[in-house]
């Protein structure tokens, strides 16, 4: 497992997260035989759905905090699709603002969850019930006995995917729930064939491997004193960087102030956050022109000699003085599966963090009054 240095806190607070992002690429296995032997059922609900419908199916991607970040991250890679129409709505939003975006059309609510006991997970599904004639459900959860995957299961208009043994995280952050999801939710849609679905899989868990035997230059990169930092990306990447932001944001209790951007907006007035003690860090796309976008802001930003360190995360050499750190994956894995091997960075810059500011990982939340499943939320009953 993946080893933290130069630290006097126990590793019994930070065990179980540093466990969970260390079995990512093993769980990744896992989800993909999952996906393999629960295909033949999966298409028999995607297909009924689609031939009971004359019109193109909406599909809501929905989740709250991380399981929401799931959704948003895959969603604009999977939009050129002749079957489903894709997009991605919180849970929060949906039930706060349930008419305004629960329209009475053929829809696909996919669930994502890691415990499926949220009380905005479960009020989500039965707004889309109320309010859609046409509705089917897939949940996609890492707790087999969750109320969410409970409620659904056996029901004719949904189906429930159960993610590795391992994933319902017992760490307070989602970690390898966020990415089984990911990873599960493109196997699922992405018209690609099995054959290239593997080919990726395999590419992304040797990379994920490689990061975590890269012990010393890991530990290296967040061994300095910053107390902010900035997640900069482009398409998926900068969906990504919201749950890169929420991860360090969450683990250090806020002791380090955490933003993200897109490469190109960062200009437009949040790149003021910039002090001295900031760390910048680019999200670098793997295809070539939008590359070349993530690139600019960082050199950018590396010459303006504000930002205490600017890193680059890359699968390729860029021509450039800032800090680079290389993931060893082919060019023609799309964004939204590298997604999967940067996160995994991310989630270690955030344990070290906590880590180096003296908190604690597993549970970070030293006042209680944030939890590890939501606490505290009144679903109201929705008038007619």
């Amino acid at each position: 497992m993946f080893k933290i240095k130069n630290t006097n806190v126990d590793p019994k607070h930070y065990a179980n997260t540093l466990s969970e992002i260390s079995h990512q690429p093993e769980k990744w296995q896992v989800a993909y035989d999952n996906y393999i032997n629960e295909e033949e059922k999966i298409r028999e609900f995607l297909d009924k759905l689609i031939k009971a419908n004359d019109e193109k199916v909406k599909v809501i991607f929905t989740g709250a905090g991380t399981s929401e970040f799931v959704g948003n991250t895959i969603v604009d890679y999977l939009k050129n699709n002749d079957n489903f129409e894709f997009e991605s709505i919180a849970t929060t939003n949906i039930v706060a603002s349930p008419k305004l975006y629960l329209r009475n059309r053929p829809t696909l609510l996919v669930s994502f969850a890691r415990s499926g006991n949220s009380p905005e997970s479960l009020a989500a599904v039965e707004l889309a019930n109320k309010l859609i004639d046409n509705i089917y459900h897939l949940a996609i959860t890492c707790a087999d006995e969750g109320k969410l995957a409970v409620n659904l299961r056996d029901k004719d208009n949904a189906h429930v995917l159960i993610m590795p043994e391992g994933t319902n995280d017992k760490g307070f952050a989602m970690t390898s729930s966020f990415t089984s999801m990911v990873l599960s939710a493109l196997l699922i849609f992405d018209t690609l064939s099995n054959e290239d679905k593997e080919k990726r899989v395999k590419a992304i868990i040797k990379a994920a491997n490689d990061i975590l035997s890269d012990e010393e230059k890991i530990n290296d990169l967040v061994d300095f004193d910053f107390n902010r930092i900035i997640y900069l990306g482009s398409g998926p990447l900068y969906a990504l960087t919201n749950e890169a932001r929420l991860k360090i944001l969450e683990l250090t209790a806020g002791k380090v102030s955490a933003m993200f951007e897109s490469s190109l907006g960062f200009r437009h007035g949040p790149k003021s956050y910039v002090d001295e003690k900031t760390f910048v860090v680019g999200f670098i796309s793997n295809d070539p022109y939008t590359r070349k976008y993530d690139i600019d802001i960082l050199n950018e930003v590396y010459h303006d000699k504000i930002a205490d360190r600017t890193l680059a995360i890359s699968n390729s050499k860029i021509d450039a003085d800032f800090d680079q750190y290389l993931v060893n994956i082919d060019s023609d894995v799309e964004d939204a599966y590298l997604a999967l091997v940067y996160v995994v960075i991310a989630q270690l810059f955030s344990v070290i963090a906590s880590v180096h500011v003296g908190n604690l990982t597993d549970t970070p939340s030293e006042s209680g009054t944030v939890n590890r499943v939501v606490q505290g939320v009144i679903i109201h009953d929705l008038e007619d």
